[in-house]
């Protein structure tokens, strides 16, 4: 595999080894971060790396390690189990299984231990056999079978409690992003140029990153080319965000997110994920 075949492979796995991570993390804006820290580390790593006999594997490595270093920077222990006395539990229900990971929260995940998290994931979410999970994780079968028991009863017993809450938006939150959108929908760009502070910071997640007024500037010619894009207040995970729906990227209602962090009155950083629509599949959001 070369460089150029590098780049496809990472653009093709992008999607996947977002839904990792952000399992892994519990945060599909983190989990965004995380891949592209493992983006990162592959590029450094790839020029001695020698010949790499499975390309993906080696990719969902690098990503579960970042993910592992993200949660270490938290502070959180990850326990790796034995569970010698699981090595032959036959797995009868895989696809039970997989609807049960499909259905649970980003939250339920980070109740469990983190080689359970894993094991799950791997498996339930994305696909992976047993042997392809521990050769991942470079733990024992047995290991990876007694995870996976518990990880997924621990799943099942979380399911039977939903956590319905949702926090709000303060009154400020709610104000500075009503007047945003309808700045943006009324395509009045030069009132939001205004907003940026001296040193704004841009993330087009997947696409580009850019920093001071003059440069993020530019990132308003876009939308004012496109007037399919209309902009609405919303919530995920917690935070305040603008839900844009836009029939040239998604036909759903809410095709990606924005996310805008303010000093007082201005803006100090974008993060538009126009061009990681994936980020859609493991993000709960809610209009305000």
């Amino acid at each position: 595999m070369d460089s150029d075949g590098l780049a496809r492979l990472m653009t093709d796995l992008r999607p996947r080894l977002h839904r990792y991570c952000t399992r892994m993390v519990g945060s599909a804006f983190d989990g965004e971060d995380v891949v592209q820290d493992a983006l990162t580390s592959a590029i450094q790593a790839f020029p001695a790396a020698g010949d790499i006999q499975h390309p993906e594997s080696w990719l969902l490595r690098i990503a579960h390690n970042a993910a592992l270093d993200t949660l270490r920077r938290r502070k959180r222990e990850g326990l790796m189990e034995s569970g010698e006395a699981l090595s032959n539990l036959v797995d009868h229900g895989a696809q039970a299984d997989a609807r049960v990971a499909a259905a649970a929260s980003l939250a339920n995940f980070m109740h469990l231990s983190t080689i359970q998290r894993s094991t799950v994931v791997l498996t339930d979410v994305l696909g992976y056999s047993l042997a392809e999970t521990a050769d991942l994780l470079g733990v024992s079968l047995s290991a990876v079978k007694a995870a996976l028991h518990r990880g997924r009863g621990r799943l099942q017993e979380l399911l039977a409690t939903p956590d319905y809450s949702m926090p709000g938006l303060s009154e400020a939150d709610r104000e500075r992003l009503r007047s945003y959108t309808d700045r943006f929908n009324a395509r009045d760009f030069d009132a939001l140029r205004d907003l940026l502070s001296e040193e704004v910071r841009l993330d087009l997640v997947n696409r580009t990153r850019l920093a001071g007024r003059k440069d993020v500037s530019v990132y308003f010619t876009r939308y004012e080319q496109n007037l399919n894009c209309r902009l609405a207040v919303g919530c995920a995970e917690g935070r305040p965000v603008l839900l844009a729906s836009d029939p040239t990227v998604a036909t759903a209602d809410i095709a990606y997110v924005i996310v805008l962090d303010w000093a007082e009155d201005r803006i100090v950083a974008i993060r538009d994920f126009r061009y990681a629509p994936y980020v859609m599949e493991s993000l709960v959001v809610q209009r305000v």
